[in-house]
């Protein structure tokens, strides 16, 4: 017969406890000389911020895109729904023509981009969940042509699939951004499956490059190796939710979660392994190390340029070069979920630093500066709001 269970006396449990915190602090990772590391809870709260909400009552909005010329504004929410929105209109209008997304977890419609030559072709980039066979899901990125009313998006073509599908629902990233020659570069989560960042078979934890109609660019690093897919340019990321084109170096820009701790930003190059999961500067949920890390560097791996050994869940990112307010000149706004934080730092070549917060209280999805030199952030949550921040005089 078995001994009946008997609870854990106090002492026994704080002991439990302690060990368990002693463990945490014996695998938390000390921070390499040429990564910085944010300065966490000593970060400085900016006080002269004026917010405006502009609109309110999106489900969940992901992304969004200024339209030339005062054009007005496209947003995506992630249950599927496309929309166009201009100053003076209570709610957004719904743009017909858009694919057939897998709204589950952290799936569903996502980025929304407009083509280098929008212009003249009208062409609108979506990146989104989509569904495989056997029910699980990847990250697809296609383009249609909006309508000159804004109401449809006509003859949606699908140019990028991640293959293999994976995600049960986690882990998609995804950021879609065009450089000056035109390549389009697609930041991708690793499906929550850490291993498959380091595969290069596989698209899970990798920047892709592409031409915009979806071609392969020849002299992209991988092109022509055996068992591995041309399209990729970088791996060893784990949940990319950050992209921008940096406008004074014009090079790619990126922003992933860490797990517990280790959120970074990232100057991808090509053919290089930013080593997830091989070296991490976070631990598991759990609180015990990542299984396969080995650190926080290893040979072959770059390093992050910045880090947080405390996880914002960093999200959208966007480079400030408006002269309307001088003090956010030459900056980077980045951002948070978990924190209900927009940060702000500066750039200095290509490290950062002098990090504060703008904004706080609101799950932080997008950021983008408008034509107008305002910072306007799209906030994550059932009644979801466009805000527009600037300063007070």
């Amino acid at each position: 017969m078995l001994s009946p269970v008997r609870p854990l006396s106090q002492a026994c449990l704080a002991a439990m406890l302690a060990t368990i915190s002693i463990a945490s602090l014996v695998h938390a990772p000390a921070a390499r000389a040429d990564t910085v590391m944010s300065p966490g809870e000593k970060t400085p709260v900016a006080k002269n911020i004026a917010t405006e909400t502009l609109l309110e009552g999106l489900d969940h909005p992901w992304s969004m895109a200024f339209l030339p010329d005062n054009g007005g504004m496209l947003i995506t929410e992630r249950s599927g729904a496309l929309n166009f929105w201009k100053p003076g209109n209570d709610k957004p209008a719904p743009i017909n023509g858009t694919p057939q997304v897998w709204a589950q977890g952290q799936g569903g419609l996502l980025d929304v981009v407009l083509a280098p030559d929008f212009a003249t072709s009208r062409h609108i980039y979506l990146s989104y969940a989509e569904e495989g066979k056997d029910g699980k899901a990847g990250t697809a990125v296609g383009f249609g042509t909006l309508s000159a009313d804004n109401t449809t998006l006509a003859d949606f073509k699908v140019v990028f699939r991640q293959e293999p599908k994976l995600s049960t629902g986690n882990h998609f990233g995804s950021r879609i951004i065009f450089d000056r020659k035109g390549y389009m570069f697609i930041a991708l989560g690793e499906n929550n499956q850490r291993p498959t960042s380091q595969d290069l078979d596989k698209l899970q934890g990798k920047i892709v490059r592409l031409f915009p109609d979806g071609r392969i660019p020849q002299d992209n690093p991988f092109v022509g190796k055996q068992g591995v897919r041309p399209e990729i340019w970088s791996y060893g990321h784990r949940n990319q939710q950050g992209a921008a084109l940096n406008p004074w170096s014009g090079a790619l820009w990126t922003n992933e979660h860490g797990p517990r701790g280790g959120d970074e930003v990232n100057i991808p190059e090509p053919g290089k392994n930013y080593g997830w999961p091989l070296a991490t500067y976070g631990i598991n949920y759990s609180g015990l190390p990542i299984p396969e890390a080995k650190g926080t560097d290893g040979p072959g791996l770059t390093q992050p340029i910045y880090a947080w050994k405390v996880s914002p869940a960093i999200s959208g990112m966007a480079f400030y070069d408006s002269d309307r307010f001088a003090s956010w000149k030459h900056s980077v706004f980045i951002g948070a979920l978990s924190q209900k934080r927009l940060l702000n730092l500066k750039v200095d070549g290509n490290t950062l630093k002098d990090e504060q917060v703008i904004f706080e209280g609101e799950r932080i999805r997008d950021v983008k500066v408008g034509p107008d030199g305002y910072v306007y952030v799209l906030t994550d949550d059932s009644n979801g709001k466009l805000i527009r921040l600037g300063q007070k005089n």
